[in-house]
């Protein structure tokens, strides 16, 4: 009888015991991530999950509805944001965990065209960006919320334009959709990241704002305060030499 016992307590133990490592699924992390970082972000994913085994799912949009959704309990593992206004918003909300904040990449901001464009013109206080648009539209992101669109305002404010052409502009949902309208000809000219314009070969940069005319464009990345143990060990490996390396070939400079 007593074999016999410790023979079914054996079989039970072999159903209900958990399985082995292996046996186990990976955790998934879920990214939400500025626009203008969907396409290095993805390779970083990449070489994340060959390194560490753990998948890394993105939702890219504007930084601006990223955060609101992380405060409307949206079930996001990491943050990264175009600016660190967006970033502050969370932490001043106690939703992300503020030891895992970094800054991971700069950007520059400039003014494309399409491909084909005729434009000629250098960014300098007072240009004549009016006349340039001539009957069309300035296509950026919306100043109202997305980074991008505040940067631009910010610059043309400085350089004393702003006023001539804000009944211009298209402001759009994130900086990528801005990019589209240029790529597509819908639009004359568009405000966006260096960065957007590498990646479309149907745009091409008319010039590079300077620096001074608008605060640093700045990618903080943090750990949301309800992520997995794995998510730090994302947001770290965003300065790992990997990850400077894409950020390079990408266009990002680093955060000053």
């Amino acid at each position: 009888m007593r074999t016999g016992a410790l023979a079914i307590l054996i079989l039970l133990f072999a159903i209900v015991a958990p399985g082995s490592a292996e046996d186990r699924p990976q955790p998934e992390l879920t990214v939400f991530a500025a626009a203008s970082m969907s396409d290095v972000l993805t390779d970083i994913g990449n070489a994340f999950e060959a390194k560490t085994g753990v998948h890394v799912r993105f939702s890219f949009a504007a930084s601006s509805a990223l955060a609101r959704q992380v405060e409307s309990g949206a079930p996001a593992d990491v943050f990264v944001s175009a600016d660190v206004d967006w970033m502050d918003y969370l932490e001043q909300r106690s939703l992300i965990d503020k030891a895992t904040r970094r800054n991971v990449a700069g950007n520059r901001l400039v003014l494309i065209a399409p491909q084909d464009s005729r434009v000629d013109l250098k960014i300098a206080p007072g240009f004549d960006l009016l006349r340039a648009l001539g009957d069309g539209r300035l296509a950026t992101g919306d100043p109202a919320s997305v980074p991008a669109g505040r940067y631009a305002r910010e610059a043309l404010t400085s350089l004393g334009v702003w006023q001539q052409v804000e009944s211009r502009l298209v402001p759009a949902e994130n900086v990528r959709v801005a990019l589209a309208y240029v790529s597509r000809g819908e639009v004359p000219l568009g405000i966006v990241y260096e960065t957007d314009a590498l990646v479309d070969p149907r745009v091409k940069v008319i010039d590079v704002f300077p620096e001074n005319t608008h605060p640093p464009i700045v990618y903080p990345a943090a750990a949301t305060a309800r992520a997995q143990p794995e998510a730090a060990s994302f947001v770290e490996f965003l300065g790992d030499a990997a990850a400077r390396a894409l950020f390079s070939k990408y266009g990002f400079g680093l955060p000053k």
